[in-house]
């Protein structure tokens, strides 16, 4: 998706979403409140605004992992110091034609002779139902059972980029070095999660708090608080694709 596109948001109602679909969101507690440019975003907001209208909800009281990894963008806050790049280029190995995070922009204009820039991170959403795993034909790329990062088994891995074509989100590239598909996992390999940690390099490295990590099963995670928050809106990228994204972006 363009950054530009986020510049042409109609609402066009919800009549475009599936019933499944909306049900799955509020088993995270979280409620669709409208479908833009044909399902392409998503926006969300904490049921806790919606239970009156639902006619009550059950606790949410079970997620499919624990912990269930995500990751909360505060997009305008984005500076694109690009301190994110560098930090996950340098833990995770990333060579200089490779990327496992990217900062999208681009220019508007906002007025006669005045235009202003706007940054939006991406990399990969870590999807409940990811088609890259569905297509993949060596099982090398999967999803863990127990975080439910998506990974790479760069051993399976035979280069066909399969996973790279059915990825909705552009989040993979062929790395020459070892001839397989890399792609960003949380950190989990490198930096502090296989040990315990609760950070990534590129949110760690963020000087304005714009990728906030954390638990989403956690009440008490930050990254919880922010997706739940009542006066917030939130929003995934491509829900149409079904993929069910653990990456949400807001502004802040």
């Amino acid at each position: 998706m363009k950054v530009e596109d986020l510049e042409k948001l109609e609402n066009e109602g919800l009549d475009h979403l599936p019933s499944g679909e909306r049900r799955r969101f509020l088993q995270f507690g979280l409620s669709v409140t409208g479908v833009f440019l044909g399902g392409t975003v998503l926006s969300l907001t904490s049921a806790v605004k919606a239970h009156g209208a639902l006619g009550g909800m059950a606790e949410i009281k079970k997620f499919p992992y624990s912990p269930h990894y995500t990751m909360v963008m505060r997009q305008n806050r984005c500076i694109d110091c690009e301190r994110c790049k560098e930090a996950c280029q340098e833990t995770n190995h990333v060579p200089a034609y490779g990327y496992r995070t990217n900062i999208l922009s681009r220019e508007r204009s906002i007025g006669p002779d005045e235009t202003e820039t706007i940054f939006m991170p991406i990399l990969c959403n870590h999807c409940n139902r990811p088609p890259c795993v569905r297509v993949c034909p060596t099982s090398a790329t999967f999803k863990d059972k127990v975080t439910g990062i998506v990974k790479m088994d760069y051993a399976r891995c035979i280069g066909c980029k399969t996973c790279m074509a059915a990825c909705p989100y552009n989040a993979r590239y062929f790395k020459e070095e070892n001839r397989a598909i890399d792609k960003c996992n949380f950190c989990f390999d490198t930096k502090l999660l296989e040990t315990g940690g609760k950070g990534t390099a590129c949110s760690t490295a963020c000087p304005a708090g714009v990728r906030v990590f954390g638990d989403l099963s956690d009440p008490g995670s930050k990254a919880y608080q922010l997706i739940h928050a009542p006066e917030k809106v939130v929003w995934v990228l491509r829900p149409e694709t079904g993929a069910l994204p653990n990456v949400y972006y807001m502004n802040d």
